[in-house]
């Protein structure tokens, strides 16, 4: 079981309401993300990078059961051997649109599937977007890793139920604006802190009407020390993990031992 992992996050702009400019400029950065010497095993984008935040025309835009989405990536991952973690899209099902993330292993297999179960009210996902109903779920080289989307991180329940089903790793793709970065940096750690595990989120850059985005990508190692951390503008940000960390951090200060369920 490999423990140590090259992490690669895609802090793009996205154009809201474009989903082929979007779709455009992923696939440049994913081409560049692994042409270099240092080639990451796995690969994380943002939140709902194929349209943006258009949610008055969401339906029209989404992607029908993230079929072309799902196509996509697989045949990259396939092509390039790496995992990829494909940040969330606008998914349109039978019953509704879905922010929705796909994974997929080096063989192009998917391997996971999260969609958000907390809509953020501020920006009125509530009233055009369905809710999810399950755990964020997958492996990574035999590692159990989790996977929540932006607003997510605001309930530690979530996360300390993936820590205490296993995982080792947790993905975030966000849309996270401004004036909030405080929020993100301390959420986020406090995160990795509790859970002992580490956190790798990958946030957009840009404007969209009269929000903007402040990027500050991050990955986080289980101490809540950061490995790296974007700036405000797009980038391609890697980190080196090692998942034995957290089966250190985990002996050393027995925090799920320790803990008293039947009082709380």
């Amino acid at each position: 079981m490999t423990s140590s992992l090259r992490i690669a996050l895609l802090q793009m702009h996205i154009e809201v309401g474009q989903p082929e400019a979007n779709f455009a400029k992923l696939s440049r950065m994913l081409e560049e993300a692994v042409a270099g010497p240092g080639k990451p095993d796995v690969i994380v984008f943002p939140e709902m990078w194929n349209t943006g935040y258009a949610l008055t025309e969401i339906n029209e835009l989404a992607d029908p059961e993230g079929e072309r989405t799902k196509a996509y990536i697989s045949a990259f991952s396939l092509k390039h051997g790496v995992y990829v973690v494909a940040g969330s899209i606008a998914e349109q099902k039978a019953d509704g649109v879905y922010n929705t993330i796909f994974a997929f292993d080096r063989e192009g297999r998917e391997i996971g599937d999260y969609s958000k179960i907390h809509l953020f009210r501020l920006m009125e996902e509530e009233k055009y977007l369905a809710a999810g109903d399950k755990l964020g779920q997958l492996q990574i080289e035999g590692h159990q890793a989790g996977m929540m989307i932006c607003y997510d991180i605001r309930f530690p329940e979530l996360s300390r139920k993936l820590a205490l089903e296993g995982a080792k790793l947790l993905f975030v793709p966000a849309e996270w604006p401004h004036p909030r970065l405080h929020h993100w940096r301390t959420l986020l750690t406090a995160r990795a802190i509790e859970n002992q595990m580490y956190v790798i989120a990958c946030n957009r850059t840009g404007t969209s009407g009269e929000t903007s985005f402040f990027g500050h990508s991050m990955v986080l190692d289980p101490w809540g020390e950061t490995i790296v951390e974007g700036g405000e503008e797009e980038a391609i940000l890697y980190a080196d993990i090692d998942l034995s960390l957290v089966d250190s951090v985990r002996a050393k200060i027995p925090v799920f031992e320790d803990r008293r369920p039947k009082l709380y």
